[in-house]
């Protein structure tokens, strides 16, 4: 049954620094093993999480997929700030782009700065960390301890904790913590178990991933970057139950966002006694209707910025309607086009070099590829910018416009920056459009 331990805490008097010399009694949470706690949950939240996953799935199937897993590409950079100790966001998701396609391209540097190139390296690193995690044929400890690495890849404590740790409270001491997660001596059991889960597990997509968050979070595994791991696994699970793909749900966002709520959801979760008591399924019930919310919020959010994408689209399309009369031609390109194609690929490619474009069509040479790029630029669709002596890159701007703006809305806590400001660093709001 899950409990609180009480546990002694002897104070390190000859610790260089030790400020505070208290000992004394502090309670550590024992949770329940995952893998056997019965699930019961009311039948409306039942509906209701597989009213969600519906959704999910229908905006996984949407055709705008590609712009949408752009978007959680960009959105990715924000833990990548944080596992590089970087302070804020004041990396844009321009320049994060930028840096990706010269290390990509092999270019020389130009547009943007060398904390953008460390933060595209770390999302490179993140993604192909995150994508093992979810083509392994069984998650294991070991694997999400590869996870922790690439997310914190300066951390000396690797590898699940020796020690105890906790939340609040004072920097010296458990004894005034707000949690206090399980002693270190269970912790490799239990992330054994959640593992065990995480691979077996039963319920719907939508549970699954709510579970192995909060048990994730309340056996607080490693020294530092829990939080962090725990946001990673969301979108393993999800991807591995096949309801997404790519971390397309911007779902970990939403509950960063709800900081409160999610604290007080954990907490409910945190019950104790018997699992199949009330207390218990109450708590378990308000922890997943939460999670299930967030994840609601997300698909809407989501479908917000694939219908501003494809408004931007068809203004496209009008633009190189008018271009194209103007010069003479055919109002429409030709169905196959180069032209035609790159216009499909922008939303969620939004910067490109001939290079590129070769790269993306595949059967295309050098001139018609640079003359497709050249014939949006003059349609003012994208933006000339010179990447290195030899090679021009062009930029569709206001698709970096709206990834700024979801940024700043899935960081209000009303989803609306007009509404409320954004909780949390974003990047700032672009000089053209709402936010």
């Amino acid at each position: 049954m899950a409990t609180w331990l009480d546990q002694r805490w002897e104070p390190a008097l000859g610790a260089p620094g030790s400020r505070d010399r208290r000992g004394g009694i502090f309670h550590a949470y024992r949770p329940d093993e995952l893998a056997d706690r019965p699930i019961s949950l009311p039948p409306p939240l039942g509906r209701r999480a597989n009213q969600v996953e519906r959704a999910i799935a229908d905006l996984v199937a949407g055709p705008e997929i590609g712009a949408l897993e752009g978007l959680a590409r960009f959105l990715l950079r924000s833990e990548a700030i944080a596992s590089s100790r970087i302070e804020g966001l004041q990396v844009s998701a321009r320049q994060v782009a930028l840096a990706e396609l010269a290390e990509g391209e092999g270019l020389g540097r130009g547009g943007f700065t060398s904390t953008a190139q460390l933060v595209a390296n770390n999302v490179t690193v993140l993604r192909a960390a995150a994508s093992s995690l979810v083509e392994a044929d069984v998650v294991s400890v070991d694997g999400i301890e590869d996870l922790h690495r690439a997310l914190l890849p300066d951390e000396q404590l690797h590898g699940v904790r020796s020690a105890q740790n906790w939340i609040g409270g004072s920097a010296w001491n458990p004894l005034e913590a707000d949690f206090v997660p399980p002693p270190a001596r269970l912790v490799q059991g239990l992330m054994e178990d959640l593992t065990d889960y995480v691979d077996n597990a039963t319920a719907g997509p939508l549970v699954h991933a709510a579970l192995v968050h909060a048990q994730f979070e309340t056996i607080h595994p490693f020294v530092d970057g829990n939080g962090r791991v725990g946001r990673a696994l969301i979108h393993t699970v999800l991807t591995r139950r096949g309801l997404t793909q790519g971390s397309v749900l911007p779902v970990s966002l939403v509950l960063l966002t709800r900081s409160e709520d999610y604290i007080r959801g954990l907490a409910a979760f945190r019950h104790t006694g018997s699992p199949t008591s009330r207390a218990a399924n109450d708590g378990l019930a308000a922890w997943v209707e939460l999670f299930v919310e967030a994840a609601s919020t997300a698909v809407d959010q989501a479908r917000t910025f694939a219908d501003q994408l494809r408004s931007l689209t068809s203004e496209w399309e009008e633009r190189l309607s008018t271009a194209r009369v103007e010069r003479g031609v055919r109002e429409k390109p030709r169905s196959g086009s180069g032209v035609a194609r790159l216009l499909e690929l922008l939303p969620g490619t939004p910067i490109m070099t001939t290079k590129t474009v070769q790269r993306l069509l595949g059967d295309i040479s050098f001139p018609p590829a640079r003359a497709a790029l050249e014939e949006l630029a003059e349609a003012g669709i994208v933006v000339r910018q010179q990447l290195d002596g030899r090679t021009t890159g062009y930029l569709a701007t206001e698709v970096f416009d709206l990834l700024t703006i979801a940024e700043r809305r899935l960081a209000s806590t009303r989803w609306d920056t007009r509404e409320s400001a954004p909780a949390r660093p974003v990047p700032a709001r672009p000089q053209r459009g709402r936010s």
